[in-house]
């Protein structure tokens, strides 16, 4: 995590600051841009991944961490389909007591799933691992939540 609350906000600035930005003005490169900030400012995000929306399919489109095999996710499958089929955030502290975990990395143990909507649309997700357990806190939700609202002004 940050290492303290200072070094949060500020990374949480930089990251929100992101898909606003004037030299950033294609979609992949904010994806590009987001995904390299969120695993830099903060360390317990160990995989950062976005996919979009592709028909029913969730497409990999931008990532920093460990790669993954699971570049096209149908949508309902996996914690990632979960996440956009119920259209909320879905956040799994111990990703070994989830049978609908797909696997990315042994070292995977919390996965939290932000849908990109916009209305009742979803557009994407953002999918952070971590390899420790219960990694994610109230301010990951909120901050992760937040920024997916700017992606999808964005898109």
């Amino acid at each position: 995590m940050a290492t303290d609350a200072s070094a949060r906000t500020q990374a949480e600035r930089t990251v929100l600051a992101i898909p606003g930005s004037p030299g950033h003005s294609t979609l992949d490169t904010v994806l590009e841009r987001t995904v390299e900030a969120l695993q830099s400012g903060f360390p317990h995000y160990t995989g950062v991944y976005i996919y979009w929306l592709d028909g029913d399919t969730l497409v990999l489109r931008a990532f920093r961490g460990r790669p993954t095999e699971h570049v096209r996710i149908p949508v309902g499958v996996g914690i990632c389909g979960r996440a956009a089929r119920e259209r909320q955030t879905v956040v799994v502290d111990d990703v070994g007591s989830d049978p609908a975990y797909l696997a990315c990395s042994i070292e995977t143990r919390s996965e939290m799933v932000v849908p990109v909507m916009r209305g009742t649309q979803v557009l994407g997700e953002i999918d952070i691992d971590s390899d420790v357990k219960a990694a994610f806190t109230a301010d990951d939700r909120k901050f992760l939540e937040q920024l997916a609202f700017l992606i999808a002004t964005k898109a």
